[in-house]
Order: C-alpha cells, then structure tokens, then sequence
C-alpha cells in the first residue's frame, strides 16, 4: 500500500512540478516576449497574470502537498531518494515564497498600469521581474531534476544505500 502512495504521489508531483517548470522555462526562451513594445508587453504581462494567478495558487500547493506525501512514505527508500525529495520539497516552497514576496508584487503593480500610459520606470520593473523569472525558473527546474533522480534511484525497488531491500515473495513447490 505505502509502495502504491508512494508512487501515485511522486508521479502526480512530477506531472505538476513538470508543468509549471516547463511553463516557466518557455517564458525564458522566449526572447521575442522581451522585445514587445510598452503597451503590448503589459497587455500581455496583465493578460498571463489573470490566467497564472487562478492556476498556480491550486497548481503548486496540490504539488507541495503531493511532495510532502512523498518525503513521508520515501523515508524508508533510502537516503539518495528521502533527500531529494526533501530538496525538490525545499525548492518548490523557496519557489512559492520569492513568487509570493518579490514576482507577486510586481504583478499586481503591473496589473494596476494603464497601457496606454505606461510610468516611466515600467521598464526597470520587467528587468526586475525578469531576473527575479528566472532565479525561480532555476529553482523550479532544479526541484523537478531532483524529483526525476529520485524516481530514478528508486528503480531498485527501495536497494539505493540504506535501505532496506524489499522482500520477494517466496514460491513453494508442491
């Protein structure tokens, strides 16, 4: 039972990690994003923050959650596989936080412009957005790489270094 929670929770974790990295590592390479005029930059900048702020709220605390579930019942896997959780766990609440305390506000302070009369630092406010993207772009990508390497580890069915091997079930010929 713990071996089945232990991979619904991993893999729904993975599925949900995956997206919203991939979803941040697009806006980086997306260069032509940063080329935009002023006004159809914010209109773009105010139009993914309606779409981004009903999602991801839902997105990564049902991630985080999945997370936890899977440091949890990944104690007994080994050491390799309960750590990188934990590391991927610790990334995505570091992602959580920089998104709530510096992108959030930036956000909102977009989303309060009125494109046709943009304030002359608007500028300086996506160079900082930006940076800001992409440290939790890194953070992000590097949770999801922990959690793949975890899932990787964990193919020997618990034998990664301290663990205890899983019990085979023994045949008995009549």
């Amino acid at each position: 039972m713990r071996l089945v929670l232990l991979e619904v929770a991993r893999t729904g974790a993975t599925l949900l990690l995956g997206l919203f990295a991939g979803g941040l590592v697009f806006t980086v390479l997306a260069p032509s994003l940063r080329s935009l005029p002023g006004p159809a930059y914010v209109r773009y900048w105010q139009a993914l923050n309606v779409d981004y702020g009903r999602a991801m709220p839902v997105l990564l605390l049902t991630c985080l959650a999945l997370l936890v579930t899977t440091a949890v019942v990944s104690y007994q896997r080994g050491w390799l596989v309960f750590w990188l959780t934990i590391a991927a766990s610790l990334l995505l609440v570091a992602t959580i936080v920089l998104t709530l305390t510096k992108l959030d506000p930036l956000n909102q302070l977009a989303n309060s412009w009125n494109v046709d009369e943009l304030p002359a630092d608007w500028s300086d406010v996506r160079l900082r957005w930006w940076t800001l993207h992409t440290a939790r772009t890194a953070m992000a990508t590097l949770a999801f790489f922990a959690l793949l390497v975890a899932q990787v580890a964990d193919r020997g069915g618990g034998e990664t270094a301290g663990a205890q091997p899983v019990a085979q079930p023994v045949q008995i010929s009549g």
